[in-house]
């Protein structure tokens, strides 16, 4: 049921409890909310930039194409 909720690429229920446990146990139970803290930071870091880099490219994409259109209309024959 886990596995069809988070998409984990088939990561089975009980292995998704053993890799809780691993955790717990390296990191112990204080340590683990300011991991996964530090983990939503970066993942909200990461979705921004991807955000902006989509809108410089977007900017981008549409200065081309200003200037595509400005060259084709200058090989145009002459009348």
């Amino acid at each position: 049921m886990v596995s069809t909720i988070i998409p984990l690429g088939g990561v089975a229920p009980s292995e998704l409890i053993v890799v809780v446990a691993i955790a717990l146990l390296l990191f112990g139970g204080k340590k683990i909310p300011e991991l996964m803290k530090g983990l939503g930071t970066g993942i909200k870091e990461f979705k921004q930039a991807t955000r902006e880099t989509n809108t410089t490219n977007a900017i981008a994409n549409e200065n081309i194409q200003e200037q595509k259109s400005n060259v084709e209309s200058t090989n145009e024959p002459i009348k």
